[in-house]
């Protein structure tokens, strides 16, 4: 008989949501995952600075999964809450923006920005896809990542490389530097060797999936939020980002990441071998995303595999490089957050969702 892989799946709304949080780990009985007695990694998500809905962890998310271990009986000197900086992004920044600073003080928590960590080259035995050739002098990683268990805090949304983000996803902030956009041209492969390093890594991974606004269209920071009312959770990566893609809108085995790691063995895709727990109806949901690239993307990706390519490495891979972020962040911070952005979060303000932020 094949054994399923589990995915819980329940409907919330704001005034219930960090409750919520903890039927939903609950259901997926994660204390039998995820041991008392190893230190616990809690791998944040921010996918901007700003604060912008379905961009990263909601503070909700937070602070749920936070109360939810507490009150079943983690030790909080045991849990670390970590996010990683991108050449476009500042985790401590990020950390007050987003709201989760209050959130982790309340729960008597800290927050550790993984530039202020030890970094150390592990070589890894696993057969990696991509990673050693990009990284031919070493892959650099956390230290303090290394034997301990994760549970990764994701979003909902689309992404302008992978076609969905999520799980699997967010480990690419957690076990790899800032560099890591030189990863980009290789993305579908570096996502299959992020779950051969995690096998290696930790003695155990679940996540839960924020997905009461979700993002759509240009993914992972200039989209467009859909309140979608769910949250998700799995010790199956891959499983949760197939339920995910698929109440998204998308087809889980069309997205190569997806469709790789199940041929590997390293989590299970197809949605017909995945067993719905908590609101089974919910994971029925098609809410008709489409993936576009942002302005930002399109351009990397213009430079990785189009006709800008044999100015590849001059451009990303030299001092020159120093453009690339500084023309993000004009895009993104100064000419599309002020502009469209805005309004999508006065939009946002104005719903149940927003209302609840606010009291973050």
């Amino acid at each position: 008989m094949i054994v399923k892989s589990q995915v819980a799946v329940l409907r919330t709304r704001p005034e219930t949501v960090v409750a919520d949080y903890g039927r939903l780990m609950r259901l997926v009985k994660y204390d039998q995952v995820l041991s008392r007695d190893v230190d616990l990694i809690v791998k944040l998500n921010l996918s901007w600075t700003k604060y912008f809905p379905a961009c990263s962890s909601q503070p909700w998310q937070v602070d749920g999964v936070a109360a939810t271990l507490l009150e079943d009986g983690y030790d909080r000197r045991r849990i670390f809450h970590v996010e990683n900086k991108t050449v476009v992004t500042n985790p401590v920044q990020g950390c007050r923006n987003n709201k989760w600073y209050p959130v982790l003080e309340r729960h008597g928590l800290g927050f550790t920005p993984l530039p202020d960590v030890e970094w150390t080259v592990y070589r890894f035995k696993s057969p990696l896809l991509k990673l050693n050739q990009i990284f031919p002098e070493g892959i650099q990683i956390p230290k303090m990542f290394v034997g301990k268990n994760v549970l990764h805090e994701c979003t909902q949304k689309t992404h302008g490389h992978t076609t969905t983000t999520g799980a699997i996803k967010n480990a690419f902030g957690g076990l790899l530097k800032e560099v890591r956009h030189y990863a980009h041209e290789f993305i579908h492969e570096v996502m299959v060797d992020l779950m051969y390093m995690q096998r290696e890594l930790h003695p155990a991974v679940f996540a839960v999936m924020d997905g009461t606004v979700m993002g759509d269209g240009a993914g992972p920071r200039t989209m467009i939020p859909r309140e979608g009312n769910l949250i998700l959770a799995s010790a199956d990566q891959v499983a949760i980002d197939a339920i995910a893609a698929k109440i998204m809108g998308f087809d889980p085995l069309s997205i190569r990441y997806l469709a790789m790691c199940q041929e590997r063995g390293l989590g299970v895709a197809d949605p017909r071998d995945i067993e719905i727990v908590g609101d089974v109806d919910a994971a029925a949901t098609n809410m008709g995303f489409k993936t576009s690239r942002s302005l930002v993307i399109w351009g990397d990706q213009l430079i990785r595999r189009g006709p800008l390519k044999p100015l590849k490495r001059l451009l990303l891979h030299s001092p020159l490089v120093v453009w690339a972020p500084f023309a993000s962040n004009v895009y993104h911070d100064l000419l599309w957050y002020p502009t469209v952005g805005r309004a999508r979060i006065r939009a946002f303000a104005d719903t149940g969702w927003g209302r609840l932020f606010a009291t973050y």
